[in-house]
């Protein structure tokens, strides 16, 4: 089968790169589509936003390469295109709790026709044509979260949870996709799709149990929950919970607690490290009681010590002073807002969010983000008695390096569309 990938030119912020180029899962995005789509199509073609589709008969899949999916997802929506015999296109229903509450707010990628959604997402059997039917796919979601906690952080006295979907397709037009792709339906999803299958499938769990007792470990121990790469060092009291992926070349420290998890490689996790429901990207580095909750550090980062940093994400090459803190509860009973592709502010759709930062940044010590807060790509922010608490936006020319005599020391490696690039180091 062929694959056509529509190219999105729109840039996520504050990252100033594509979605495509982008970490989801350890992953760059156009990675994470290839794989799951490997078993399906052995030909691809790339189209940029002014090329037209060529002449084609044969079966195609044509998708935006803003688009995160599962391997579930996936195959259920080519196993019900096939079956439709004609040309369809990915469809949500506005009842769909997930995509509802998780994918449609801060989005501007998907097409309301009636009381549905468009998905761009499509399924020739015979090459494209203008002849489409709408092929819906639910992601089967549960809601997942916090049951115990005060009323006042649950917006209308409701219950603080995210719908975790089995499957799921989500457009990543914001840096909060990236946190809900990430978390929500990637490892609460893991979660989730392990829970269910232990319910079901009496061999798997018999399989769970006996490696358990047979490597005299609780059962969120054992090597069929964690899984550890190639020359990795663990301290023995480590205290390690799966799901989780460690990759290889790891060292984690004396007293780290690690709860499903996503460890690339490379990474080294000191002492007293706390992360839980978070992704680690290559090449970091966590010195001593560094903690991350719900939280996307993209390859070659670094957390120094006693920071917290919660339900954010941050680019890559983008250092995080000591005894930072990312805040993510609004202490008001609104929904918080956040930037959307077009730069406005617009309802995030949750009580609760941490803050993000760019690629190639660096924060000094001791600083306070608010939540939901954003910090553009090659900024520099050093700590000082007038800049303490980051209570707004920060972009690239309010970075603090341009009023120093070394400020050629560091250049802008991520422009927005349209501004000059500068020489990378």
């Amino acid at each position: 089968m062929l694959k056509i990938i529509l190219h999105s030119e729109q840039q996520v912020l504050p990252f100033n790169e594509p979605a495509r180029d982008l970490r989801i899962q350890n992953k760059p995005l156009w990675l994470a589509q290839r794989d799951v789509l490997s078993k399906y199509t052995n030909a691809e073609l790339e189209l940029t936003a002014n090329q037209r589709l060529p002449d084609i008969h044969e079966p195609c899949l044509m998708y935006r390469d803003n688009l995160f999916f599962d391997q579930d997802y996936m195959d259920l929506f080519i196993d019900k295109a096939i079956s439709a015999g004609g040309a369809v296109q990915a469809a949500f229903q506005i009842e769909d709790l997930a995509f509802r509450e998780h994918c449609l707010p801060l989005s501007n990628s998907y097409t309301k026709k009636e009381d549905f959604y468009l998905a761009d997402l499509w399924y020739f059997p015979n090459g494209p044509t203008d002849d489409i039917e709408p092929i819906f796919i639910g992601m089967d979601s549960r809601e997942i979260g916090y049951y115990h906690i005060p009323s006042y952080m649950a917006i209308n006295g409701g219950d603080l949870v995210y719908n975790v979907p089995l499957h799921f397709l989500i457009a990543i037009d914001s840096w909060v996709h990236i946190f809900i792709a990430d978390t929500v339906f990637g490892l609460f999803g893991r979660g989730a799709k392990f829970e269910n299958k232990l319910k079901h499938d009496p061999i798997f769990k018999l399989g769970i149990l006996g490696t358990a007792m047979m490597e005299g470990k609780q059962l969120l121990q054992c090597s069929k929950l964690v899984k550890i790469g190639k020359n990795t060092s663990i301290d023995p009291s480590a205290i390690i919970h799966g799901p989780t992926t460690i990759g290889d070349n790891v060292t984690i420290g004396a007293g780290a607690v690690i709860e499903n998890c996503i460890i690339g490689n490379n990474v080294n996790i000191s002492q007293g490290c706390n992360l839980m429901l978070s992704v680690i990207g290559d090449g970091t580095f966590l010195p001593f009681r560094a903690s991350l909750f719900m939280t996307t550090i993209m390859d070659n980062g670094m957390v120094a010590q006693n920071t917290c940093l919660q339900m954010s994400v941050i680019g890559r090459n983008s250092f995080i002073g000591a005894g930072t803190t990312f805040t993510d509860f609004n202490l008001l009973p609104i929904n918080l807002r956040a930037r959307n592709t077009n730069g406005d502010l617009s309802n995030a759709n949750r009580p609760v969010l941490g803050g993000c930062v760019g690629h190639n940044c660096r924060i000094g010590a001791g600083m306070v983000i608010y939540p939901a807060r954003t910090i553009e790509s090659d900024v520099v922010l050093i700590s000082s008695s007038e800049r303490r608490v980051i209570d707004h936006d920060i972009h690239y020319e309010d970075s603090d390096h341009h009023r120093l005599a070394q400020s050629d020391l560091h250049h802008r490696l991520y422009p927005k569309t349209g501004e000059l690039t500068q020489e990378s180091w």
